[in-house]
């Protein structure tokens, strides 16, 4: 049966870039969300523009509330679900060996990760995240319990154990041998990789491909991943890892890549060009279902071959302040080309909720130096947290914001239950101008948004329900 959900609308239109998005915003205060019951978009307008053939639907009421698409995270760390907030002194490197590898190295404990697993998605939930490229543990049965877990709950995942072959005494649980490596990736490929329909155009489950970092690998393992991926590309299987996140002088994370690798770039280690002067060793891993997360500090020549591939960046601007891993250069990035996308990159960051991700990148970016400064405009926040994430993992075509046709993933927000929130909603001042008026509304909405007031969230038009919550 055909649902109707009314609510003011948002939503970014069409498949505009990042610099059209403004254009591309659609704001109806008495809009309509008509789903099919396959879970499809039929309609989206003007409540009195509704056509007779739904008179018939079901109504659900949610004004004065908010229908927004399902936010899309597209980089977050399930084996530090409990690890948000740790402190160990130190920045990315000795964050990493002090907190997250002992924390992480917990997941060994079979009833220990499939209790996280239902954390993990009661939280996905909570913050209305529909789709998300998840960094997975290194334990397979860790791994087996997200993807249960994540199809019981009806959540859209990509998701890939992390692979280290190298790495510190704290890390010693999380590594495995090359052959292992290359071993266990394949088997999670066979085993859970559209494995909810069997077909990757319809599937929720999806699969990656992920090296934690380039440090944290060999190239013989870049060297063996670049050929299993390259034999499983056409599958539309995925790839995910960090880039250029750390470069504090001499010890950071991307100075100790180049010296490793003596590789000119650290993109080249994803590139197949990982020997010694950027020599070509292996298979490219990048490619428009390849997400590098952070890219704080790329090269112009990094940025032009991302670009070039359809490679996308997982923005994290949250964990970028925590960890004190800089700024990622907002104006020079966007006029590279290169598709960005919002990461909360929990628990490096450590917020679940992406509106919290978009919002602190206005303010970071609000303080780049002089000219660097620039003010997203709210429809490029809601773009980034929406629409370029259903870009990153190359659904576009299925989700990401209402134009019809696409499957029906949206979050029902109702600001009376956050009071600053209803506060900026309904007392804050507003333009005489009708368009700045809606941008105000929209940049408040997004700037004051927390998990409360997100009160329903649904993927291919089911709710789905959190179940530890005490909401």
């Amino acid at each position: 049966m055909t649902q109707l959900h009314l609510g003011h609308v948002f939503h970014v239109a069409g498949s505009p870039a990042l610099t059209g998005a403004a254009s591309a915003l659609v704001s109806i205060p008495d809009g309509a969300l008509a789903v099919d019951g396959s879970g499809r978009i039929v309609f989206c307008g003007e409540r009195a523009a509704l056509p007779p053939e739904f008179d018939g639907a079901e109504v659900r009421d949610h004004r004065p509330g908010f229908l927004l698409p399902g936010f899309v995270d597209t980089h977050i760390h399930f084996p530090q679900t409990f690890a948000g907030d740790s402190y160990g002194g130190g920045q990315l490197l000795e964050w990493l060996e002090h907190c997250i590898f002992p924390s992480e190295s917990r997941f060994a404990d079979p009833e220990f990760a499939a209790r996280a697993a239902v954390e993990f998605c009661d939280r996905r939930i909570a913050a209305g995240t529909t789709a998300a490229m998840v960094f997975g543990s290194a334990f397979p049965h860790a791994q087996d319990a997200l993807f249960a877990e994540t199809r019981r709950r009806g959540l859209r995942i990509v998701s890939g154990r992390g692979i280290q072959t190298v790495g510190p005494d704290s890390a010693a649980a999380l590594i495995t041998s090359e052959e292992d490596a290359l071993r266990l990736t394949r088997d999670e490929i066979d085993r859970w990789h559209a494995a909810d329909t069997g077909d990757v155009a319809t599937a929720l489950l999806h699969v990656a491909i992920v090296p934690r970092f380039s440090l944290s690998v060999t190239t013989h393992t870049l060297k063996d991943l670049g050929e299993l991926y390259d034999s499983v590309r056409d599958r539309g299987v995925y790839v995910h890892s960090h880039l250029n996140e750390n470069n504090r002088p001499g010890t950071g994370e991307v100075a100790s890549v180049k010296q490793m690798y003596g590789v000119h770039t650290y993109l080249d280690t994803y590139d197949g060009k990982f020997g010694p002067g950027s020599s070509v060793g292996g298979k490219s891993l990048l490619g428009r279902r390849t997400i590098l997360a952070h890219c704080v500090h790329c090269e112009d020549s990094e940025l032009e071959r991302m670009a070039e591939t359809g490679t996308s960046i997982a923005h994290c601007p949250v964990s970028q302040l925590f960890l004190g891993s800089g700024t990622m250069p907002w104006k020079r990035t966007v006029a590279s080309g290169v598709n960005i996308s919002a990461g909360t990159d929990f628990g490096g960051g450590d917020e679940w909720l992406i509106a919290r991700v978009v919002a602190d990148a206005f303010k970071v970016h609000m303080g780049e130096d002089g000219d660097a400064a620039v003010a997203m405009h709210p429809a490029e926040m809601l773009f980034l947290g929406t629409l370029a994430g259903a870009r990153a993992l190359d659904m576009e075509d299925r989700f990401g914001n209402f134009d019809a046709g696409k499957e029906a993933d949206f979050v029902v927000v109702e600001p009376a239950r956050v009071p600053a929130l209803a506060g900026a909603i309904n007392h804050g001042v507003r333009s005489s101008d009708r368009e700045r008026a809606t941008e105000q509304t929209l940049f408040a909405l997004l700037m004051g948004l927390r998990e409360p007031a997100i009160t329903e969230v649904y993927v291919q038009g089911r709710r789905l329900h959190e179940e530890r919550s005490s909401r």
